[in-house]
């Protein structure tokens, strides 16, 4: 692991900043501002991987399949029209109709679930635009298997908690925190319903509700960044910036942020900047940086630095 690792548990910064060192070592005396950022950064830090390392987490991805013809055998069997990485070597039979709707038929004998119920039958599947989209479990539980829609679209999105790409995860690299890449911005709103086209890594392109920008200064230049719905209390945002593909993920960092109170301001912190899923899976589907958000004269070493997995972490050909 680098340097500025993670690892669950460790609050070894934490016990440097209460001393009263800062990272040079020269008995600095640190301000609590910078202190309390380096607690609150160690512990976003921690729920952080504990999120991507849960059994459903980003790291338990071991497939993405297509559905590319009216009917699919499921299986890790070589034989299989959809071949798994993991789990029942004859699983079931996937069909969609003319209507759009997608069936899957479980194969006799196989112990498997829909939404945590033992499955015996034929069942529509509903995908993860649906109210209530299906969780079809294998393995006992530790594999699943989803129906996802992108665009006009639709695949087979697996998961299972024996992941190599989640038993052999090493934890993710940072930026030291910094109190100076915490940047009070200007909230300006766009007119209700505005939407921003955003353009995922697969080639779909999403119309997404943009509220309003956030804009900012750094070392005295100012700086705009456009900002994605995010439920009723956060904005989202997909940045690129000098740093991508020279330290962190080539495809851009992801940035949550709270609404702006009664004074329109909004507190970015870059410290908190974030892989998106694909840079711990290549099964996942991330929406891209739009044009407006690709800040190319301004190098943001904060947050977190690119992951590279190891290679014990791949699937077997």
């Amino acid at each position: 692991m680098g340097k500025h690792a993670w690892v669950p548990g460790l609050f070894v910064l934490v016990a440097l900043a209460a001393c009263g060192r800062g990272d040079s070592g020269d008995g600095a005396i640190e301000s609590a501002e910078s202190i309390d950022l380096r607690g609150d950064n160690a512990a976003w830090r921690e729920e952080r991987v504990t999120e991507l390392l849960k059994p459903d987490g980003w790291t338990s991805l071991i497939g993405l399949h297509w559905l590319g013809l009216r009917a699919h055998y499921v299986g890790s069997s070589p034989d299989s029209g959809i071949r798994l990485a993991m789990g029942p070597a004859r699983m079931g039979l996937v069909e969609q109709q003319k209507d759009g709707r997608v069936f899957f038929t479980p194969e006799s004998g196989v112990a498997l679930t829909a939404d945590g119920v033992p499955l015996t039958g034929r069942i529509e599947l509903k995908n993860d635009h649906d109210p209530a989209p299906t969780a079809i479990g294998f393995d006992d539980g530790r594999g699943v298997l989803t129906l996802i829609k992108r665009g006009d679209r639709l695949a087979l999105r697996v998961k299972h908690a024996d992941a190599p790409s989640r038993a052999h995860f090493k934890g993710i690299d940072y930026w030291p925190s910094d109190l100076g890449w915490r940047i009070e911005g200007r909230f300006v709103a766009n007119p209700p319903g505005k939407t921003l086209p955003i353009v995922d890594i697969i080639g779909n392109t999403t119309d997404t509700p943009n509220p309003g920008a956030v804009e900012f200064e750094r070392d005295g230049k100012p700086y705009r960044l456009e900002a994605l719905e995010e439920g009723p209390d956060k904005l989202f945002f997909i940045f690129v910036d000098r740093t991508s593909g020279h330290g962190s993920y080539p495809a851009g960092r992801y940035l949550y942020a709270p609404r702006p109170g009664a004074d329109g301001k909004v507190v970015l912190d870059f410290n908190r900047a974030e892989n998106p899923p694909c840079a711990f899976t290549s099964f996942a589907t991330c929406p891209l940086a739009p044009p407006e958000n690709r800040l190319v004269d301004l190098a943001i070493e904060a947050g977190e630095k690119a992951y590279v997995p190891p290679a014990e972490a791949k699937l077997p050909e």
